[in-house]
């Protein structure tokens, strides 16, 4: 496979794709691991929810900043020692957490934990981009959004068995050696993916001038949008399921577990026919289907909560909305940066900063209107996915088929299959 410099890229070995993988779970462990936690952290301090809230503010806040450092970095020193960096750090600022003495220095360790835990996202999308572009780089992005997209839905399961046996602090003991092993993944099993010849010479100013650069693609910016709106859909079911289901609908904290791991199989289902339909049409089209099903999906949840909100209703629009997302999070991400190749580091920065800055503001708009209707969250859904689907006809203009399709064979008569039209509309 060519890459616009030039070079020839090769496909990433299958260990490499496990490490990236599993570095793509480790922010998003990280996010919601401790969440059950939350009472015993303030008890423990003698402050209030709000002050343990803001732990996950400033951790969200960290990783927003990490993906706008880190990014550009990676296209000045390479992929794999902004990884390795990044990493060690992530581990240290898990041991600080796990001796913080104060609500406030948590905080901080935690703005430290996400700023570097952002290495193994914003860098590992530049790595699948440098190596693959089309439906291939779309099939190794559906993986790392599957682990991105289930981690932090599982987070709570496992952090709540940690802290019910032996507390708060072990999750960020047990985060500090997940870091570790990940350091180890690195260094093994993870090669340079961006070799010298093609990195930012021009230091700090021409980091601001890719920069720029990319955020005047009209092309990238579009589904730049769809990536973080569909984001923050995710985020909305994320923050305020829990609330809705247990609180208002009545189920237990067992059946709300359940019900949570279902919704995880969705969109690991939708991940799994995002894959089987790439061999037979465009990620350009599957984004757009996935972002109308998800418009659709969040509709009915937000006429249902207006109206009511009946339990079944919102379980089933619930789970065909989250299991949209799988055709959604990976398409966006493969079109956004295979236009930006360039600069992949860079446009994978601003990818994961505008995702985890919404992030940081969903969460407690959800949450803002009381404590006694799913209006919050359906609308936060509904408006997400408008959201994301709009940049896609007002600033994308984007043919169904990808330039990176071979050519078509050539039949009988020696013609091409495709004619010369349609391969320049391509």
């Amino acid at each position: 496979m060519n890459d616009p410099s030039g070079t020839t890229t090769r496909a990433l070995p299958a260990t490499a794709v496990v490490s990236l993988a599993l570095l793509a779970a480790l922010a998003p462990l990280a996010v919601d691991m401790y969440l059950p936690g939350f009472p015993g952290i303030g008890t423990e301090f003698g402050t209030t929810a709000s002050a343990v809230q803001f732990t996950l503010t400033a951790f969200l806040i960290g990783m927003a900043l990490g993906n706008l450092v880190i990014g550009p970095l990676s296209d000045r020193f390479g992929r794999r020692s902004s990884m390795l960096v990044g990493t060690t750090v992530c581990a240290a600022a898990s041991v600080a957490c796990a001796l913080a003495p104060t609500v406030e220095l948590l905080a901080a360790a935690r703005c430290a934990q996400g700023f570097a835990g952002a290495a193994g996202i914003v860098v590992g999308r530049a790595v699948v981009s440098d190596r693959a572009e089309g439906p291939a780089a779309a099939k190794l992005f559906g993986l790392l959004v599957l682990v991105s997209a289930i981690a932090p839905i599982a987070a709570p399961l496992a952090g709540g068995a940690i802290i019910l046996s032996v507390g708060w602090r072990a999750v960020f003991w047990f985060l500090a050696v997940l870091s570790l092993v990940m350091l180890a993944a690195i260094v093994f099993f993870l090669p340079e993916s961006l070799p010298e010849e093609r990195r930012s010479a021009s230091g700090v100013s021409g980091m601001l001038r890719d920069a720029g650069g990319v955020v005047r693609d009209r092309k990238y910016l579009g589904y730049l949008l769809a990536h973080t709106f569909a984001f923050g859909v995710l985020f909305a079911y994320i923050s305020a399921s829990p609330f809705v289901l247990q609180e208002i609908h009545g189920l237990s904290t067992g059946w709300f577990t359940l019900l949570f791991a279902f919704n995880a199989v969705g969109i690991t289902l939708g991940n799994v026919v995002n894959q089987r339909l790439l061999a037979r049409t465009t990620p350009h089209r599957l984004l757009v289907a996935g972002l109308g099903l998800l418009v659709f999906w969040s509709a009915v949840l937000s006429v249902d909560a207006l109206t009511g909100s009946t339990r079944v209703v919102t379980m089933v629009a619930l789970w065909f909305g989250v299991a949209s997302l799988g055709l959604v999070l990976a398409n966006a991400a493969t079109l956004a940066l295979g236009q930006v190749r360039h600069a992949a580091g860079t446009g994978s920065a601003l990818l994961g900063a505008l995702q985890f800055l919404l992030a940081a503001l969903v969460a407690p708009l959800v949450g803002a209107w009381g404590e006694d209707t799913a209006v919050p969250m359906a609308v936060a859904m509904l408006a997400c996915a408008v959201l994301g689907l709009l940049p896609l006809t007002s600033l994308v203009r984007e043919a169904v088929r990808p330039s990176s399709r071979p050519p078509r064979p050539r039949d009988g008569n020696g013609r091409r299959a495709c004619s010369s039209r349609c391969e320049d509309n391509s």
